[in-house]
């Protein structure tokens, strides 16, 4: 359940507050915004699917693997791509709060590159191991924890605050549409040249590199006093974990898609048990984009004002239904509507996350704070993925996935419980003076 934002490049003009709700695209800066994360977006989304569907593969095929055996080294795959992640967030926060943060964005595209271009080279030559592929996995972690907090904390400085909820919906259409492209793209080009799927993906993260480069200069925030580096990363996460409505807002996705997360578990269905190949694969990652772009779309067009909370904690809710389901399904149609379903109560989660924290943080602490979500992001996918992996080691793949979905409605009655600030936030205004 992640989120991001969008972008644009020459000088703007930035809209006053004379200025009734203009459209975030009417400004060059974030157009460019847009544009790069949506070819980011669309090239890293591709080359996941791929990994997985080819670790899987060679789990089987290769090394001989039963399917729960190798339903397992897809759980290893998440880990492997957390802990890079969960070493690396509080240097990741503190770069996009201390270095102008499109350089940093751009540090991070190159990772993706060069990892294209690796794994379209073993792929060409039939190299591919499973340490090969757990290794790039890894870095593949180094590049996103970098990415998440500097392109979050470039979307607040280039559009005003009013139009701020709107850019994130629209920045999320820009993830969605990506999330819906990207997988089936990745699918069918792989089952006609696997390794064309890799030059794509290169080209892709090439114009994004680009694009973001064509965003005005965004300067770290000044501060009166720099601290030594460790105690501003200490600041952050002291920060979160002061304010229990932003504790809450980002445990609740984290502690919900731990237990419910089922994208580890899409090679496993797709070759075994709907048995629809990788071009299903593709199908099945971006059916829950299709959702979430959908409610993305609406979103922008007319963002929710009143009872952002419940609705919030609503989202979480259906999703983890929507994964009940998923997992007893077998009918293709079936599983395709339910993810569709998944992606939109998750798409509804993250625009509110995200347009809470982004409004609830002063703009000095955006890149530790961003991070801090983040990792709770990252480790509720990478970690969701190793619970998957690991319960259906000893379960099975449809167990791991309906046992999971159930826990994630029970989480969301006690988070509802346990912080009723979220219950109570009925709109988005910063709950605490932004000067501070």
């Amino acid at each position: 359940m992640a989120t991001i934002f969008p972008p644009d490049g020459e000088e703007p003009e930035m809209p006053g507050p004379a200025i009734l709700d203009p459209s975030p695209l009417s400004i060059p800066d974030y157009r460019y915004y847009w544009i790069a994360r949506f070819t980011a977006v669309m090239a890293t989304i591709a080359v996941v699917v791929v990994i997985g569907y080819q670790l899987y593969d060679t789990a089987r095929t290769d090394y001989g693997m039963t399917i729960k055996e190798a339903s397992f080294q897809l759980g290893l795959l998440g880990l492997v791509q957390f802990v890079p992640i969960a070493l690396l967030t509080p240097v990741a926060g503190w770069a996009a709060d201390r270095f102008e943060r499109r350089s940093v964005a751009i540090f991070s595209n190159a990772i993706d590159f060069g990892i294209a271009v690796v794994l379209g080279w073993f792929t060409w030559t039939d190299g591919l191991t499973l340490n090969l592929l757990f290794g790039l996995a890894a870095m593949h972690g180094v590049a996103r924890v970098f990415s998440g907090p500097a392109m979050s904390a470039i979307a607040p400085n280039i559009v005003p605050p009013a139009i701020l909820p709107r850019a994130i919906a629209m920045s999320s259409i820009a993830w969605q549409s990506a999330s819906v492209i990207g997988p089936a793209a990745g699918g069918l080009i792989y089952a006609a040249h696997p390794t064309s799927v890799y030059i794509f993906a290169a080209i892709l993260l090439v114009i994004s590199a680009w694009t973001i480069s064509r965003v005005r200069p965004v300067l770290p925030p000044p501060a009166e006093v720099r601290r030594h580096p460790l105690r501003e990363m200490v600041d952050g996460l002291q920060f979160v974990w002061s304010e229990r409505f932003l504790l809450g807002t980002i445990t609740l996705d984290l502690f919900a898609v731990i237990l419910s997360g089922a994208t580890a578990m899409l090679p496993v269905y797709a070759r075994d048990i709907l048995h629809v190949g990788s071009e299903g694969l593709g199908l099945l990652r971006a059916a829950p984009a299709v959702g979430a772009a959908v409610v993305a779309l609406g979103l922008a067009i007319r963002p929710i004002e009143r009872n952002v909370g419940v609705k919030m904690l609503w989202a979480v809710a259906v999703f983890g239904a929507g994964t009940v389901a998923f997992g007893l399904s077998t009918n293709l149609l079936l599983s395709l509507a339910l993810l569709v379903l998944m992606g939109a109560a998750d798409m509804f989660s993250v625009f509110v996350r995200g347009t809470l924290i982004q409004l609830n943080t002063p703009d000095h602490m955006r890149g530790r704070v961003s991070a801090a979500s983040g990792l709770a992001i990252s480790a509720s996918n990478e970690l969701g993925e190793m619970r998957a992996g690991a319960m259906a080691a000893a379960l099975g793949p449809i167990s791991a996935v309906v046992v999971g979905g159930a826990a994630a409605i029970g989480v969301t009655a006690l988070w509802a419980w346990l912080f009723p600030e979220l219950r109570r936030a009925r709109t988005f205004e910063a709950r605490f003076d932004m000067g501070d």
